[in-house]
């Protein structure tokens, strides 16, 4: 019932934060508080400890080319909305995005959106569905025999509003429905996330904070177990260079919480043994630090080809085989840039040998009415 009320109420300022005058400031009073409720509800959230882990999956090619996160950069893709909800802009109207990512051992996933812009309200609105398909997965009994198949799935379906203050800020808040099937076991929730981007267009400084997934759940995959949402903090720094047509980005996740690593006692890479001693480098402070950043850089070349190429230091940590890392945490994307049409793919490096591929297309539909 507590989780239920926290929902509430958390909905409701926001509507409120964005409608009301004032409401940017409103916003930056309120978040502190949001912050620390949710921090508090979702103490030592890491991966493997949250529902609904699906949430924090890069939708489309250009998130997963800045490294699956970036809540600062603003340009002509939609989809970043989905990180920051105050990327979503007055220029996105009538934008229909539709992106395809093949996933790691047979997964597949799409994800769609739709912006649409009120202006007798100065309020743009985006509209997506998130699906995820995990194939045909035998079901056995504890004994190991074979029952049958069943198709687990896991679906998400998100509402944006963004508003402009003043000549520089947006701000914006998105509101999500998630639902979870696997045979028997079905669960629901509602997840959060508001936003603010700061930007300067004559110093081509951007700015970004965003608090996501913030919610609970409404339906338990077992009764009387409740658990909390992948809870994240984030913000970030955009700057594009004045004489080059190229942009770098700087995003820190997880700034709640100081210790992101995920402790396997089965597994400890940087275990050093000496003379009966035992040194582990697990806990160096700089890779601690380093684990929350995600670094990105974007080049134009000429009017209609963009080339993104990122590092993600905790995706290279966490899964890149101990001295045979390779490309482990580092992501390249490509995008052809019209005035009717983007289209975009990235290839992003978990391991040695494992990659994923997303492809994705953006069509401004205002742009070809003739």
């Amino acid at each position: 019932m507590t989780d239920w009320l926290s929902c509430f109420i958390t909905y409701y300022y926001l509507v409120l934060c964005l409608f009301m005058r004032k409401n940017i400031i409103a916003l930056l009073i309120a978040l502190p508080y949001l912050c620390l409720s949710m921090r508090t509800a979702s103490a030592q959230v890491l991966g493997g400890k949250s529902v609904f882990s699906f949430l924090d999956l890069p939708v489309s090619p250009q998130i997963a080319a800045l490294g699956g996160s970036n809540v600062s950069l603003q340009n002509n893709d939609i989809a970043l909305s989905a990180l920051n909800p105050a990327l979503l802009r007055e220029s996105m109207h009538q934008y229909l995005q539709v992106n395809y990512t093949n996933y790691f051992a047979g997964v597949q996933y799409a994800h769609a959106l739709f912006g649409y812009h009120l202006g007798k309200y100065k309020t743009t609105l985006a509209g997506s569905v998130q699906y995820i398909d995990y194939g045909s997965v035998t079901q056995t009994d504890a004994a190991g025999n074979i029952l049958g198949n069943f198709k687990p799935r896991d679906m998400a379906f998100q509402l944006t509003a963004s508003r402009r203050y003043l000549e520089r800020w947006y701000y914006g808040i998105s509101v999500q429905y998630v639902q979870s099937s696997y045979l028997q076991y079905k669960a629901s929730g509602l997840a959060f996330h508001v936003g603010l981007n700061y930007q300067d267009t004559a110093n081509h400084w951007q700015a970004g904070l965003v608090v996501r997934n913030m919610g609970a759940q409404l339906k338990t995959y077992t009764k009387g177990n409740q658990e909390p949402l992948p809870f994240d903090l984030q913000i970030g720094v955009s700057k594009k260079l004045e004489n080059l047509p190229l942009q770098f980005s700087a995003t820190i996740h997880h700034v709640h919480q100081f210790d992101v690593r995920y402790a396997d006692p089965n597994f400890q890479e940087g275990t050093i043994i000496s003379d009966g001693d035992t040194t582990s480098t697990h806990g160096n402070t700089a890779d601690k630090i380093f684990r929350h950043f995600i670094l990105a850089a974007q080049w134009e070349i000429g009017r209609y080809i963009e080339l993104t190429a990122s590092y993600n230091h905790l995706r290279r940590q966490e899964l890149g085989l101990p001295q045979q890392k390779g490309m482990s945490g580092f992501s390249g994307g490509i995008g052809i840039i019209t005035r009717k049409l983007q289209l975009r793919y990235t290839r992003s490096w978990y391991q040695r040998s494992e990659a994923l591929n997303q492809l994705g297309i953006n069509l401004p539909l205002k742009e070809w009415r003739y």
